[in-house]
């Protein structure tokens, strides 16, 4: 293959960065799911956020000549996302969720949960409140569900828990991007060891939860992932039988606590074959979230 140096001689425009990002993706097979799901958003995404075009815009631009420095920097994240398999958020140290970006690296985990659908609208018709007042975020990783949560309920105060200390890092540097420190926590806790005496009306969490056989066959982009953010023994479900055991006594008498499993949702209900979960149904796609009231959870855990 001919040299980045050469191929910034070739390949002028910003049209001639998409359409070889593009016929890279597409020739290696890389995997997507990690913000798009085939190589021309892909593509698109990875080129436009390294010039500094807002996705949608590209139109205008696409005979425009880049830089040789834009071409050389274009040129080794397209390396990059080829050949080390690193997931493009991490490539370009942001991530869109809930309709906000998000800084994100290797220290935490990729957001894209359906729960970014439930935030936006409010969780209607779990929540009862006019007005919700503290929301805990369980395994918040980077931060992102727990203030997605912040900004949309705009008088909350939010807990972001999660064990890893550098996970929390990030947190707390999203929660500096949004001037939230106010009413935004980031709290080092292992599940809900650290919040003795706390009660909020609204847990959600999407805690690790991939069993043993699907995290050794994930694609290799996965494993730029904490593997402490994926994996929950053998069936998927460690983190989450402890999440139903104890998320009780951290929910108001009214709270709700939402969680998500993913395909480990088949395994859950057959390790508890006579709880009746109630599996939220997504208009944008995603499955594997459940919902459980305090009452619920006292009758069944």
């Amino acid at each position: 293959m001919e040299s980045n140096a050469a191929l910034a001689q070739q390949l002028t425009t910003l049209r001639d960065y998409i359409r070889w990002a593009l016929s890279r993706f597409t020739k290696a097979d890389i995997y997507f799911g990690h913000g798009t799901d085939n190589a021309t958003d892909e593509a698109l995404r990875l080129v436009l956020f390294s010039v500094g075009i807002p996705l949608g815009e590209q139109a205008d631009w696409l005979d425009a000549t880049l830089t040789q420095q834009e071409r050389l920097a274009v040129l080794a994240l397209i390396d990059q996302r080829v050949e080390q398999r690193i997931p493009l958020p991490y490539l370009l140290g942001e991530a869109w969720f809930a309709g906000l970006p998000f800084k994100v690296d290797s220290r935490v985990l990729i957001p894209r949960s359906p729960v970014a659908e439930l935030i936006q609208q409010g969780f209607e018709p779990w929540l009862p409140y006019q007005s919700v007042d503290r929301i805990l975020d369980l395994c918040t990783g980077g931060g992102c569900i727990g203030i997605a949560c912040a900004h949309y309920f705009e008088e909350a105060s939010v807990d972001l828990a999660d064990l890893s200390p550098e996970a929390l890092e990030v947190a707390n540097e999203n929660i500096a991007r949004y001037e939230l420190n106010h009413r935004v926590r980031a709290i080092q806790s292992d599940l809900f060891n650290g919040l003795s005496g706390q009660q909020y009306q609204l847990i959600v969490s999407n805690p690790p939860y991939v069993d043993s056989e699907d995290l050794a066959d994930m694609p290799p982009e996965y494993q730029h992932e904490p593997a402490i953010a994926l994996g929950s023994g053998d069936d998927g479900l460690d983190i989450t039988r402890r999440i139903l055991n104890e998320a009780a006594s951290y929910l108001t008498e009214d709270g709700v606590l939402v969680v998500e499993v993913g395909n480990s949702g088949i395994a859950l209900e057959k390790a508890f074959p006579g709880v009746p979960f109630t599996w939220i149904e997504f208009e944008q796609g995603g499955h594997g979230v459940f919902v459980f009231t305090k009452a619920e959870l006292l009758q069944y855990w």
